[in-house]
Order: C-alpha cells, then structure tokens, then sequence
C-alpha cells in the first residue's frame, strides 16, 4: 500500500478515498518510521545471514504483535517482556549466539552484561537514531551539571534505556505526566518536606539522588512517542517554576533551565500533527490502528478521543461485522465489545490512521474490511493507487 503523501509533505490534510456510501479518510501521515523500519530490516538479515544460529530479542523488536510474530515464525525467541521481566535467562547465551537490541534500545546494565558474555552486539543493535538523539542531548545537558528530568512511562523499555543512560553522567528523574510534574516542582520551591520525594517518586529517580541539591538546575527530555503537546507543556511549566523561584530572565534562564526542545522524533510528530488534521474533517467515527502496547499509538487515540467515537484495533480481524468492533482501552487495559459502531446513515464517513509500528498492510486491511460492509461501485486498490 502506498502512503498518500511523502514524510517531508507539510501539509496534513488527510486524504479522501471516497467510496460513495463510505468516506475515508486517511491521515497523512501514518505508520511506519523509519527507526522501525531500519530495525527491522536489521532484524531479518540477521535470519537470513546467520542460519543454524540461536538469535535472541532483548525484548519485542517493537511493539507490534504481528511483526514480533512473525520474527519468532522465524526463530527468533524474546528473552524478556515488555517490563524486563526475564523469559530466557542470560546463564544460557553463549558467545556464539547472536543477541539482537531492539529499536527501543536498551540499559547500560544490559550492555554490559551481554559484553561480559562474549555477545558482540554492536552488529546487531536497532536502536532507533531518534532515542540515541535523545541520549546524546541528555549527556550534552548533564556535561552542563544539569540534573536530566525524562518525560515517559517509567516502565516502558525506552524510557527505561534513556533513564539508564542519563543517570550514568548526571541525576535523573522520571515524571510520567503533568500531575507527577506539578508534584517535583513542589520539592524544587519547597513546598513539600524533602523526604515525602523518595517515596513519592521510588523507582523513578537515580542513585544517590539529592532532592535538597539536584533540583537547582533542570533539563527536560522525553521518551520520543509521548505526545508533543504534553512534552511541551512539561518543560514549559517546570520552566516558569524556575523563573519565578530565582527571578530569571530571558539573558539568564540558561542558569537554572537547559533548553532541550525538539527531543521528540519527527514521525510521531508528523503522525500527531497529521491526526490534528485529520479531526478538522466532519466525521461520523475514527479508528486507530496498532499494537495495544504502543505508547505513540495510544497518544494518536487520546487525540482523536477528544473528537469523536474512536476504535482502537490492532487488525481488521477485531471488526467482526457491520455492527460489531472488538476494540481496545488503553487506560482499563482490556478489550471492550461494542455494537452499531457504524451509523445508519449515508455517507458513513471514517477517519483512519495507525501508529509508528504498524505495517501499512494492516491499514489497506482495515479498509478492505469495511469496504465490503457496503455496496461500492470502486475498488480500494483503484482508489490508492492514485496515491
């Protein structure tokens, strides 16, 4: 399937595919990226070259259950889960095994570890440039004596990588959203005793952490699929924080506040900014398509949530009918059934997009599924092949 336009395309418009009583309307920008792609390609040329070898995966290559699945069709077995909770252990690695880094990347422990084994990993590491862009910014700022603060989920891989690299050149500290936000910057003006911090953020902060000390001067990055408005609006509350704490102005700000924007990488933007125009369009309903494990994916819901009914699916397997949909809460974390999803009206219009880990194919096959739910005088492929 080809995309409708290509990633440098500023415009976000979506694309109409009009198929007389079904309007779709696909976003942009959607799908795959290319930290994504390149891991993968890395992923099944290791396969290839490598027959009779055992290959691990630190953990799911992305967060994709029909590319993962596909990977272990192929031999390739996960040593860990999403949360680092261990499957394989590392007592069976040899040095003639090949271990595979995943485009999340991974923790300096980890590293280690695999190195102390005899693993080369250099080879066959898939870390997406845009998280290695996010290291280096992190060690950039810490080489200032900036304390790092990392915008993610504390247990996703990625953010469990670059809190890993950060803590190893500076203190570092985890906010996972705006609340956990508004609670550090309560320790940074003392307005909370000190000691309430270990606790409140355990687990979520580096070693030897000084809150009384490392609060003084503050950096923002971000685990790279977190939704850019939040990003945003992280840095610039705990930068008004420090303004009005030690009287800055735009000449001396750089004393207390790092500037560290643009750490959020270009495709979920692109994807994020392609879904806000997609929702100017008058729709009757918006389906998300992509891994239910997926951080840029479940941002992309969020957003079209805030519109219009929305249906998180990861393949158009979850459609079962013209009035039936299997689609996923990301917040409860469970798999809800709902009925007369598609209105009894005509045009029924529909917007589409996917998440930066989801194979195109799965999209061109969420049309195809509603396409036949109604009696069209074109065919799909026609329509996107004028794309």
């Amino acid at each position: 399937m080809k995309k409708p336009a290509s990633p440098a395309d500023r415009d976000f418009t979506p694309t109409l595919l009009d198929l007389g009583p079904l309007q779709i309307y696909l976003a942009r920008h959607f799908g795959f990226c290319y930290g994504v792609e390149n891991a993968i390609e890395i992923a099944f040329r290791t396969v290839k070259e490598n027959p009779g070898k055992r290959i691990f995966l630190l953990s799911e290559m992305i967060h994709n259950p029909q590319v993962n699945a596909d990977l272990q069709h192929h031999g390739v077995r996960f040593m860990q889960d999403n949360y680092g909770k261990q499957l394989i252990s590392f007592d069976e690695l040899t040095p003639d095994d090949i271990v595979i880094i995943p485009a999340f990347g991974t923790t300096l422990q980890l590293e280690k570890k695999l190195s102390d084994l005899g693993i080369q990993t250099e080879k066959y590491n898939t870390t997406c440039p845009f998280v290695e862009k996010v290291w280096n910014r992190s060690e950039q700022i810490a080489k200032k004596n900036y304390t790092i603060i990392i915008h993610g989920k504390p247990t996703h891989e990625e953010t469990r990588a670059t809190f890993s690299h950060a803590a190893a050149n500076a203190p570092s500290v985890v906010v996972k959203d705006m609340q956990q936000t508004i609670e550090l910057a309560k320790y940074i003006t003392a307005k909370k005793p000190a000691e309430k911090f270990y606790e409140e953020f355990k687990g979520q902060y580096s070693e030897n952490f000084d809150v009384t000390k490392d609060l003084v001067r503050i950096g923002v990055v971000n685990q790279t699929t977190m939704l850019a408005s939040d990003t945003q609006a992280i840095a610039d509350h705990l930068k008004q924080v420090m303004i009005e704490k030690y009287k800055l102005t735009a000449s001396t700000i750089d004393e207390q506040f790092a500037d560290t924007r643009d750490t959020l990488c270009y495709a979920t933007l692109e994807n994020q900014q392609a879904v806000s125009g997609m929702l100017q369009t008058d729709a009757d309903l918006a389906i998300v398509i992509g891994g239910y494990n997926s951080s840029n994916t479940s941002h992309l819901v969020e957003l079209c949530e805030e519109k219009l009914p929305t249906y998180f699916i990861s393949s158009e397997e979850k459609i079962f009918s013209a009035t039936e949909i299997l689609h996923y809460n990301f917040r409860g974390k469970e798999e809800l059934l709902s009925t007369g999803f598609l209105p009894n009206k005509k045009p029924v219009k529909i917007l589409i997009t996917s998440g930066a880990s989801c194979p195109d194919a799965l999209v061109e096959g969420v049309i195809n599924k509603l396409t036949s739910f109604f009696p069209v005088n074109k065919t799909t492929e026609d329509l996107i092949s004028k794309f």
